[in-house]
């Protein structure tokens, strides 16, 4: 016998038009243990195994350049259409839910994570009483909130931020209470005035709180200089806040801050008296205020210069509150010259930065923030906020060999 008589599988004769027609049984080895667990499953369960499977290529499908590429140019074309089609709109939201990608190794795919709840809500929305630049403010302060969120400084009702949207009427914006950090978007800010009246209720029907909003209050009606401010106890900051000593210069951060006022907060500012005081306590420049026993409060001409200077008093205070409790006391501890370091190294943090190409300079904090903003974007939150300066090699090397 020739060695083909003795094939365990029989083959139909090749097709006249050339090649060969395989069967089915022809690439199944019924021997196979996979083959054999499959054959015996029952239809449930081999229903759930086949419906796993679509999810899975529908995952890679979303998760592709090419399909994000595809909506975001559908998008574009519907932008061209006219002032906010109904086809844009429901583009949108489609993005929102798939725009998600691997970031890190992780994957953030919102049919593996859930809905991630967009930061800018605000598409197409013109509010007669928003005045220019206040989209952008808002997915800004948002956004903020949801980093505060990320790095666990939120305390629900005893932490709060708000950004100035308007010098000449005294417009600020502020999350209504009942929400947490993690659902803050551009729509459901509260916009009230210095007295707390509310100017624009937002898309809830909560209302703001006016013991929390009090020191803010105070802040602007002075520092008009100042656009944003962030308040947090965290462990670490309410720690320190409660230390005779306060922030002491042990490290680089804590001298990054340059100087700090302090005052004896009593948990509201509802005397016209002691908001002169904590007026009075914060002075007309510094950006870091410890209110004792009550955590920190950072404020800044930008929304990314306040980041800077709470994300450094963070620092500065969990490298404090470590270090006496590894030293055992304040006395242990080498405290630097602030004569000899505080403006050398003050100076160097709030010194503008030029990128590498010379063609930008950036703020105090800038940098850093977009680079957060990026991060959100890439997580699937959808921040609404414009990057100035993208990761741009790639485009640049896509550009040149196109």
């Amino acid at each position: 016998m020739s060695a083909d008589s003795h094939q365990g599988v029989v083959t139909t004769p090749p097709p006249s038009g050339g090649g060969t027609k395989e069967r089915y049984f022809d690439r199944v080895n019924v021997n196979d243990p996979e083959y054999i667990r499959a054959r015996n499953m029952s239809p449930d369960l081999r229903q759930d195994f086949n419906v796993l499977e679509q999810k899975k290529r529908v995952t890679q499908i979303l998760q592709s350049p090419a399909f994000k590429e595809e909506l975001e140019s559908l998008i574009q074309e519907q932008q061209r259409k006219g002032n906010n089609p109904t086809g844009l709109l429901a583009l949108r939201q489609i993005a929102d839910f798939f725009m998600a990608s691997s970031v890190a190794g992780f994957n953030t795919s919102p049919l593996s994570l859930g809905m991630v709840t967009p930061i800018n809500d605000m598409y197409g929305v013109e509010s007669t009483t928003m005045v220019k630049g206040e989209k952008l403010t808002r997915c800004k302060l948002a956004s903020l909130y949801r980093l505060v969120d990320l790095f666990s400084w939120a305390h629900f009702a005893n932490s709060y931020i708000t950004g100035r949207v308007s010098k000449e009427q005294d417009h600020i914006l502020i999350i209504p209470r009942g929400l947490s950090f993690a659902e803050a978007s551009a729509s459901n800010l509260v916009k009230v005035n210095i007295i707390g009246d509310v100017i624009e209720q937002g898309s809830t029907n909560l209302r703001i709180d006016p013991a929390g909003f009090s020191p803010h209050a105070a802040i602007y009606s002075m520092r008009p200089d100042i656009r944003c401010i962030i308040h947090v106890h965290t462990p670490a900051t309410a720690a320190v806040s409660s230390m005779k000593c306060g922030i002491l210069p042990i490290s680089q951060e804590a001298l990054i801050l340059g100087d700090i006022a302090y005052y004896n907060y009593q948990g509201s500012l509802d005397d016209q008296e002691e908001r002169r005081e904590l007026q009075k306590a914060l002075g007309p420049t510094a950006k870091v205020l410890v209110l004792r026993n009550h955590g920190v409060v950072a404020l800044g001409e930008t929304i990314e210069e306040a980041f800077h200077y709470i994300y450094n008093a963070q620092y500065a205070c969990e490298i404090q509150v470590n270090a006496i409790s590894c030293a055992g006391s304040v006395d242990n501890l080498i405290v630097l010259d602030q004569e000899k370091y505080k403006s050398r190294v003050f100076n160097l943090a709030t010194a503008a930065a030029v990128n590498m190409a010379g063609q930008y300079k950036w703020k105090v904090g800038e940098l850093e923030f977009e680079s957060l903003m990026r991060m959100l974007d890439n997580l699937g939150y959808r921040t609404g906020c414009i990057h100035r300066h993208p990761i741009v090699r790639g485009e640049a090397l896509r550009h040149k060999a196109a």
